[in-house]
């Protein structure tokens, strides 16, 4: 048994601290409830007219308990329009413990309140049945509370679901093809969302990733699987046929993804215009680009654009060959760029610096 699967089964139980029964059940929404006042007297108003005030009075209290940990009405406003039962819980049987849990695992309260922003679901599912063992089951299998916290912090919403169910077969699919333990570590720590994948599907990517000639032993490989998760098949020959408008060929188009998968998560527009500019203001062939891939992963108007027009105005005065540093043109830091290309060229090229910033300001506007 892998050092991996021990970790899985030496699961902690839930600590005694957060052990207590507590009843989650929401209330049903009832936000809009009229007010006593509203109500037409009759033999049934009575108990309508008590069931708002009390309603009323829960989602102040809810209100009031979310002020006095942190949260900005703006961020209780969008609590109660995206998940408007989280107002409807009891605080301190409900929120309370939760919150405290959070806490004692070394979330800030601003930390806190981002997790529960970004996922509410989180304050309302069960803390003894749901949150604890979840959180526990991504520590044995990181094996650290740190990655722990931050793989929740990445993506909250792996601590709802039951995750022996959804997590662990996907674990299983990638250890089958070969993946080793420390990759798929980091891949649920990077990535938790595409583990709660349907395990049908995520075995089907992995596979597609192996056909496609990624090597399980290499971090490249679990990358190429996120994005074939991530992308449909119609969404993937749109983009096949976007390469292959340029002339390239489907081993060339394979090549591309191989060397960088991220080449196919840009849009159509953005595939088309960086091939372009390459070919048609730079004077490339398309098949070279498909060489350098990474050239397609950067901004076309921080960066492609502003250095493209440098690298024209370099080899209009002879000062630079096509294709000569290319790598270090495109892709070097923005510091290294300017005092490899610009500041030696001050002389010959006075003002390029300034030309070349002015470039960086308009692709801001």
């Amino acid at each position: 048994m892998s050092y991996l699967f021990r970790r899985i089964l030496l699961l902690r139980s839930p600590s005694p601290v957060f052990s207590q029964g507590f009843s989650e059940s929401p209330l049903k929404s009832l936000r809009y409830l009229s007010t006593s006042s509203e109500i037409v007297s009759s033999p049934t108003s009575a108990p309508l007219a008590s069931n708002a005030v009390q309603l009323k009075n829960k989602r102040k209290d809810v209100f009031s308990f979310f002020e006095n940990h942190g949260f900005s009405e703006s961020q209780i406003s969008d609590l109660d329009k995206r998940y408007p039962q989280i107002l409807s819980a009891n605080p301190e049987k409900t929120l309370l413990p939760k919150l405290l849990f959070f806490q004692s695992k070394g979330l800030s309260s601003p930390e806190v309140t981002k997790l529960v922003c970004s996922f509410p679901r989180v304050f309302i599912g069960s803390l003894n049945k749901r949150i604890i063992p979840n959180f526990n089951y991504i520590q044995a299998v990181l094996g650290s509370e740190e990655k722990t916290l931050a793989a929740i912090k990445r993506f909250a919403r792996i601590l709802a679901g039951d995750l022996r169910l959804s997590v662990g077969p996907n674990i299983e699919s990638l250890k089958q093809f070969g993946v080793p333990d420390s990759n798929i570590l980091k891949y649920l720590q990077y990535q938790p969302r595409r583990f709660l994948t349907n395990s049908i599907r995520f075995k089907e990517t992995v596979e597609r990733a192996t056909e496609m000639g990624f090597n399980p032993q290499q971090m490249q490989f679990v990358v190429a699987a996120k994005v074939l998760q991530e992308i449909t098949k119609s969404t993937w020959d749109k983009k096949v046929e976007v390469y292959r408008k340029w002339g390239l060929s489907e081993e060339e188009i394979r090549l591309i993804f191989r060397k960088n998968p991220r080449c196919m998560t840009f849009s159509e527009d953005k595939i088309n215009d960086t091939i372009d500019f390459f070919v048609n203001k730079i004077g490339w062939e398309s098949s070279f680009i498909a060489r350098r891939p990474t050239l397609i992963t950067y901004s076309l108007k921080k960066r492609i654009l502003p250095r493209g027009y440098v690298y024209q105005v370099l080899q209009s005065k002879g000062l630079i060959k096509k294709h000569e540093n290319l790598v270090s043109f495109f892709e070097s830091p923005e510091n290294s760029f300017i005092e490899k290309f610009i500041n030696p060229q001050k002389e010959q090229i006075p003002g390029l610096l300034e030309l070349y910033k002015q470039k960086l300001m308009d692709s801001r506007k």
